[in-house]
């Protein structure tokens, strides 16, 4: 999948700097960064496990070199906003020498690269500046093109200018429709370019090194990466749902790491010292120990410090949150201890609908990540923590509060442990086979829990998106292969390979870590009816609406993904079958969806935002900008009186209610909005209605009622 690492408890975001002046673009000069020797070392490192033990495993020669050498590129600068074609040039010998750099042990070739990268940077950040001196004619027919991966680099300095005016134009247009006069439009934007100076600034060797090295790892397949030191921590931190630390969740905000939200039950929130807010421009090791400053520090250096061994004592300097730059730090200390990431593990929710007279009870479980603490179960930890054991618990919960059927919402569930998918499949299906798996050699293994007990044998419904992948995947596909359950939702994303971690430290017996892991596809995994996810993903059996569009996102956006094959199916039985009752239900569905509103709005903002974006760019005219906000501003406008007629018992009310304004694009990127603003804003993201939640609960809920009729699956459900 795309990347994406959680990082623990922070919540990632940037914002330009206001206590401390911000350098300007003259005052600026790149680090140049060189690489480490214990880089080289994993370079190698890297490359005998790749080109050895990967499920396809490539040699390293001129051929991959290329490919590592355009996707570096690619990887740097993705849009061709930064370098010209005479710096691709410049580079040009370099292509079939990346192997070379590995096997040598010599990666200046692709920092000099990273170096010059940085440069550019300057230099167009420096030129963005100087274009807000001057004024813009919005009256011009002009357009700015913001989808430039497959353009070519600007050949020359003149349309590298141009390209950056039209950029800047179109930064300036979007705060001058939100209302903002010109002078509050350049300090703006001065802040925002200058910031992309101070976080330059804090690239390490370590952040081109990876980047390099992924370059490397996803030459061979989309789903193969290194890990450096941190990204391990992160990764390992995603999977078992705990760290040991205070309990705050940190973002970077005017470069001040700045506390977003306390955990509740944590040491942060229950000393009563925290608030939401708070800045953290101190951290010292002990109740005595000296605080280091952290000003100005990069994020994850600053959780680094913050983390610690369990019991052990950190101590924390603190501007609290409404006091301004200069005003007096306060000192605490607070005593680390194991935090678990409750925001990703299962979570359950009852929804009622009301169908032909009868009201049914459909139990909704959340599942973010198949997670699971691996080192806890290795000790023998009767308490660790699994995805399996939560949803388990939360379905004997259900039946105690008499649900008539389950959904299992796995959107966005990018997948995790593959154990926990087979251990989960178990709860519905008992006993049989889940997945098959073939390694490199052709051996096919057929995976099961031998020791599973269902854990529910009613209805069952399971949504999917093109966001679930992987675990989500194998699920999905066993409880469709086995008839056990509705597939409900969109195309997943297609990712059928099994990737192995190895421990690059434990390989060369290093005592610390410093060499990082090698994350590395070593199988592929198939439906037990002998197909498999990889490219296609599952199909729902109803499907809905979506955003995503498979040319940027999914298995299918990938260059080098592997193909769809097929092999002999597994032997198991089906436990049921939904294919009588799938065109009745599709047809209740589609009835249901004419005469719901908010699925007509939703399908309406699909088909507006599918126009958009075929388009690939912007108008720059105000006039024609205007209209579009306009009519945009209308629709919502009208959406919103019509939810408040349709909830209010008088119109009187409704009307005035719908006479507020309407809430428009401020032009502001997440990182410029005030905290508060940004937690009220996911505070309504998260209050939202949602229709595709909603009228996945009312399909399954269709679906109980055509059960009734069904013999067959009905006996299906008393035999459990």
């Amino acid at each position: 999948m795309k990347k994406s690492l959680l990082y623990g408890l922070i919540a990632i975001a940037t914002a330009a700097y206001a206590a401390v002046p911000a350098p300007t673009p003259q005052s600026v000069v790149p680090p140049v960064l060189m690489p480490l020797q214990q880089q080289a070392m994993a370079a190698t490192m890297s490359a005998q496990l790749l080109t050895r033990d990967h499920y396809k495993a490539m040699p390293l020669d001129d051929v991959m070199s290329q490919k590592i050498f355009d996707r570096y590129l690619k990887e740097l600068d993705p849009e061709k906003l930064f370098f010209l074609q005479a710096d691709i040039d410049h580079f040009s010998d370099a292509r079939t020498k990346m192997d070379d750099a590995i096997n040598s042990q010599d990666l200046s070739t692709p920092f000099a690269m990273f170096n010059l990268y940085q440069r550019r940077i300057v230099e167009r950040i420096t030129y963005a500046r100087d274009l807000l001196k001057q004024e813009f004619d919005f009256t011009q027919n002009e357009n700015y093109y913001y989808l430039r991966e497959k353009e070519s680099w600007p050949q020359t300095e003149n349309a590298m200018h141009d390209l950056w005016r039209l950029r800047v134009k179109s930064d300036w247009l979007r705060l001058k429709l939100a209302g903002k006069e010109a002078k509050a439009i350049r300090a703006t934007l001065e802040k925002r370019y200058d910031y992309n100076l101070v976080r330059m600034q804090k690239n390490k060797s370590e952040d081109v090194f990876q980047i390099f090295m992924n370059a490397y790892a996803m030459s061979i397949d989309p789903h193969t990466n290194y890990l450096g030191p941190r990204a391990t921590e992160d990764f390992d931190i995603s999977m078992k749902l705990s760290l040991t630390g205070i309990g705050a969740v940190l973002e970077e905000r005017e470069e001040l790491t700045t506390i977003r939200e306390l955990v509740p039950g944590s040491p942060a929130a229950l000393s009563g010292k925290l608030n939401v807010g708070d800045r953290i421009v101190g951290v010292g090791q002990g109740a005595k120990s000296t605080p280091t400053d952290v000003l100005g520090w990069r994020l994850d250096d600053v959780v680094a410090l913050i983390r610690g061994a369990k019991d052990s004592v950190v101590l924390l300097e603190i501007l609290p949150a409404n006091a301004g730059p200069d005003s007096k730090h306060q000192t605490m200390t607070l005593v680390r201890d194991k935090i678990i990431l409750e925001k990703q593990a299962a979570k359950k929710s009852i929804i009622d609908i009301k169908l032909a007279g009868a009201t049914r009870r459909i139990g909704v479980i959340a599942l973010p990540i198949f997670y699971q603490d691996v080192p806890a179960r290795q000790k023998g930890d009767k308490e660790f923590k699994s995805a399996t054991r939560d949803v388990a618990r939360i379905l004997m919960a259900l039946k105690k509060e008499k649900v008539d059927g389950v959904l299992v919402d796995l959107r966005n569930n990018g997948g995790g442990s593959l154990d926990e998918a087979i251990e989960l499949t178990s709860l519905f299906i008992g006993k049989g086979p889940v997945v098959q798996q073939r390694d490199a050699k052709g051996d096919i293994k057929v995976e099961s829990d031998k020791a599973a007990a269902v854990a529910w044998n009613g209805p069952l419904g399971v949504l999917i998106n093109r966001g679930s992948a992987s675990a989500s995947e194998i699920f999905a596909a066993a409880i469709q292969d086995y008839g056990r359950g509705l597939i409900i939702g969109e195309s997943s994303f297609g990712k059928g390979t099994v990737q192995m971690r190895v421990d690059l430290d434990h390989v060369a017996h290093s005592d610390k870590p410093q060499l990082g892991e090698i994350k590395m596809t070593i199988a592929q995994f198939f439906r037990i009816n002998g197909g498999t996810t990889q490219l296609r993903g599952v199909e729902p059996d109803i499907r809905l609406p979506t955003f995503f569009d498979p040319e940027f996102f999914g298995e299918s956006s990938y260059d080098n993904a592997l193909p769809w094959v097929q092999i002999k199916a597994a032997d198991y039985h089906v436990l049921g079958d939904l294919k009588q009752q799938l065109p009745l239900l599709q047809a209740r569905h589609e009835r249901r969806i004419a005469n719901e509103k908010e699925f007509q709005f939703l399908l309406e903002d699909v088909n507006e935002f599918n126009i958009e974006r075929s388009k690939k760019f912007i108008s720059l005219n105000e006039a024609e900008r205007r209209k579009q906000r306009d009519r945009q501003e209308a629709k919502i406008k009208d959406r919103e009186k019509w939810r408040l007629i349709n909830k209010s018992e008088g119109g009187k009310k409704a009307s005035k209610e719908g006479d507020k304004p309407v809430p428009q694009d401020d032009g502001l990127q997440a990182n410029e909005r005030s905290l508060s603003a940004d937690l009220a804003a996911e505070k309504a993201r998260k209050d939202a209605k949602d229709v595709l939640l909603d009228e996945a609960v009312h399909i399954l809920g269709d679906e109980l009622d055509l059960t009734k009729t069904n013999g067959k699956l009905s006996a299906h459900f008393l035999l459990h």
